[in-house]
């Protein structure tokens, strides 16, 4: 079995330090081969992006820059439609083929969502899930994810070597407090985002006068 593919999805709008930390710690605890950022092009749960697809793809590539194992994966901004995960997981499915170890990787509050997800039963069958929890994480969760956990639930990130799909990991990664709503209303208000993005990053939000209104 080759090394996994990890996948993490989000609006990206705009890339931060946060996502980034975590996705270098989600790509080391998995030893994944590599992992691939995919913006979002119309969340189903979620306002829209305030930056256009292509604005947010070129913050995400200038912010990766030199980061090879770290991808910026463009197929769902080329759908119609809301952004289901379970056509992107299909997607990456027919392109790497039935025996390929795939892992969606989804925040504790994402996978708590899980249930209102179109097909969401239909996600184990495609891909592993990693889950990002907290220590001091111990929110209730749906019985329908406590029967998907009893049924799929392993501590071990190697265990998503041996198979596809059909696990679901618990990955406790150290959390950075940043989000993009602090970053837009921080530049909306003309404060300082430095050491919060990277200057990349800032440099493409200043030049395109970004989250100004």
């Amino acid at each position: 079995m080759n090394r996994p593919i990890a996948l993490l999805g989000g609006t990206f709008d705009p890339i931060h330090d946060g996502h980034l930390r975590a996705a270098v710690e989600i790509r080391e605890a998995l030893d994944a081969q590599e992992l691939r950022l995919i913006p979002c092009a119309i969340p189903p749960h979620r306002s829209q992006p305030g930056a256009s697809p292509q604005q947010r793809v070129a913050m995400i590539e200038a912010a990766i820059a030199g980061s090879p194992q770290l991808q910026c994966d463009t197929r769902e901004l080329g759908r119609s439609g809301p952004s289901y995960t379970v056509d992107t997981l299909r997607s990456f499915r027919a392109e790497l083929g039935a025996t390929r170890s795939i892992v969606l990787v989804l925040g504790a509050d994402a996978f708590h969502g899980l249930p209102s997800w179109n097909r969401w039963r239909e996600l184990p069958e495609l891909a592993h899930i990693a889950v990002l929890t907290r220590p001091d994480s111990h929110a209730l969760i749906d019985p329908r994810l406590e029967e998907m956990l009893a049924q799929r639930a392993t501590s071990l990130p190697a265990d998503l070597w041996a198979s596809a799909g059909g696990r679901v990991l618990r990955l406790e990664i150290p959390p950075l407090p940043i989000s993009s709503t602090l970053i837009r209303a921080r530049v909306k208000q003309r404060r300082s985002i430095r050491y919060l993005v990277p200057d990349s990053v800032i440099e493409l939000i200043d030049t395109q006068q970004l989250y100004r209104s």
